[in-house]
């Protein structure tokens, strides 16, 4: 096969998936399993019967997702599910391999907090190269098209189950261990996903907006765009002022609405991610 005639875009996909499945395998073995934390999903129940059962990790992680890939052949697409094959199919691999590796520390609440970082790490690259350790994302995508709750709100079910089991074979502490994990798990994938550089959206009903969009554009560098609005009560029409910036730039900007308008209504909101002319490029999107 040569390299060379292959998209990057699909190796740099492909090989982003197969790190990020071996990152999660490293923190399963070296700071899940050895301190009995169990995880959401398929992977949660995986660990559950491995506690119970002494059972194979490797294997029950591809068993059981076998009858998840035929159950959602049809509802999640092809694509989706090749890449969620090569998720679960490095995921199961990595498991085998790195079962050697000693434990980082036996302090649960480290394990808790570092394994949800380690993990969080790995699926974020997962999520970000548009693939899936497979699981409860099918289950929930086949499932949403046949009872009335979203797929979000069925993840969140069945990770619920997983803490209860957890609850009932070990301990409620240890189920409240494993929410620290998921926790810090899902805080670490949105991070790795977003990345550091979050965004601030300015809302300005202002009676001076053309000096502040003007100063807006040239002094703090930023894009404006005026937004036609109408006031309920008085019924005037004014143009609003809306800008993204960073939050570097945010005191900036603060300053020139100041200047012009101290009287102005200024509504700011976090943008957790920004495409396009002065911000990211849609190269990887």
């Amino acid at each position: 096969m040569n390299l060379k005639k292959i998209p990057w875009h699909f190796l740099k996909r492909f090989f982003g998936i197969i790190i990020g499945a071996v990152i999660v395998a490293v923190s399963i073995n070296t700071l899940i399993l050895p301190n009995q934390i169990a995880d959401g999903g398929v992977t949660g129940i995986v660990i559950l019967l491995h506690y119970l059962f002494q059972w194979n990790i490797s294997i029950l992680v591809a068993l059981l997702n076998i009858p998840l890939f035929i159950l959602g052949y049809k509802s999640v697409g092809r694509q989706l599910l090749y890449w969620s094959i090569l998720g679960v199919g490095t995921l199961s691999a990595a498991l085998k391999f790195t079962d050697v590796l000693a434990p980082i520390t036996t302090d649960t609440l480290l394990a808790s907090i570092f394994g949800g970082v380690i993990s969080g790490i790995g699926m974020g690259i997962i999520f970000r190269c548009r693939g899936s350790l497979g699981g409860t994302d099918i289950l929930a995508i086949v499932l949403n098209k046949r009872i009335q709750f979203s797929v979000g709100q069925i993840i969140l079910i069945l990770d619920a189950v997983v803490f209860i089991g957890a609850a009932l074979i070990f301990s409620p502490e240890m189920a409240m261990y494993a929410m620290i994990y998921m926790f810090i798990a899902t805080k670490v994938i949105d991070l790795v996903q977003v990345g550091l550089d979050y965004s601030k959206s300015v809302m300005v009903v202002t009676e001076k907006p053309d000096e502040i969009a003007e100063d807006i554009i040239h002094l703090v560098g930023r894009g404006v765009t005026y937004l036609q609005a109408e006031g309920a009560y008085s019924r005037f029409q004014k143009r609003v002022v809306y800008s993204i910036v960073n939050r570097a730039q945010l005191t900036q900007v603060k300053e020139i609405v100041h200047k012009y308008d101290p009287d102005a209504f200024v509504a700011i909101g976090d943008v957790s991610e920004v495409v396009g002319e002065g911000f990211q490029s849609w190269k990887g999107h």
